[in-house]
């Protein structure tokens, strides 16, 4: 188990995160420049992110994984990209099959379920010709903050029902805010009906993320107080991995 983070840490990032809203708000763009410089170290790292992805795809293997979603799959907020919930199910999954994986990391940093359908998708029809062994997404979080209950469920539904009927689903994790949670609820039930008449498995993130309380709050989230750290992703992959290690046994 990775080591979690420092409650004081985790007390500062929302601190911070906090500073920063009001400061946007109020229009004080000296003290929100100062203040959300940490959230902004985490952004600058997303093209060095999917370069690093890039580089891992030129990795041969024998099982093939090909992920779909946002900055979560892409690991922003962990200490590397490796680190992310991708990263750990890689690694979990070359120890239990004793093979080298080949991943197509399609994620991209902002992600919404619009632009995954745009940008993703055709670019996940090539990968999936070849038939990927394991395919999973979790995308969906960034629809809540400008939130369209509609388009939501007619993004998913093209999302979902363009990828294989084997393809494992996240549901969208618990965001601890009462006036988001109310928008996440909806987001979920329609993720596990969308995914549910095509037959795919849904992973139970947002109650393993919500059971995880006051203390997974402050000691399991990266500098930003939104993105997980390595030991949040950690607790993703926890949730990920029944569903995969099944996975796994049915293409063995």
């Amino acid at each position: 188990m990775m080591p979690a983070g420092v409650p004081r840490d985790g007390a500062r990032a929302l601190a911070r995160s906090g500073a920063a809203s009001a400061a946007r708000l109020l229009g004080w763009q000296r003290l929100y420049d100062r203040v959300n410089r940490p959230l902004m170290e985490l952004a600058e790292m997303q093209p060095v992110t999917a370069q690093w992805w890039r580089e891992r795809r030129k990795q041969k293997g024998g099982f093939r994984y090909l992920a779909l979603g946002d900055s979560t799959a892409q690991g922003i907020g962990a200490s590397t990209p490796g680190r992310s919930y991708v990263g750990q199910l890689i690694d979990r999954i070359e120890a239990s099959t004793g093979e080298p994986v080949k991943v197509v990391n399609l994620a991209v940093s902002g992600a919404t379920t619009a632009l995954c359908l745009r940008d993703q998708l055709p670019k996940a029809e090539k990968v999936l010709a070849y038939e990927p062994d394991l395919v999973t997404i979790a995308i969906g979080a960034n629809d809540i903050a400008e939130w369209d209950a509609v388009r939501f469920h007619r993004n998913m539904t093209q999302i979902l029902g363009a990828l294989p009927r084997h393809t494992i689903v996240s549901e969208l994790p618990c965001f601890h805010l009462p006036w988001n949670e109310r928008k996440v609820r909806v987001a979920n039930r329609m993720i596990h009906a969308i995914a549910g008449d095509l037959g795919m498995r849904v992973v139970p993130l947002h109650r393993a993320t919500q059971e995880r309380g006051v203390a997974g709050v402050l000691t399991e989230f990266a500098a930003d107080a939104f993105h997980p750290n390595d030991r949040g992703y950690e607790v993703w992959a926890d949730t990920f991995w029944p569903l995969v290690e099944e996975r796994i046994a049915t293409v063995g």
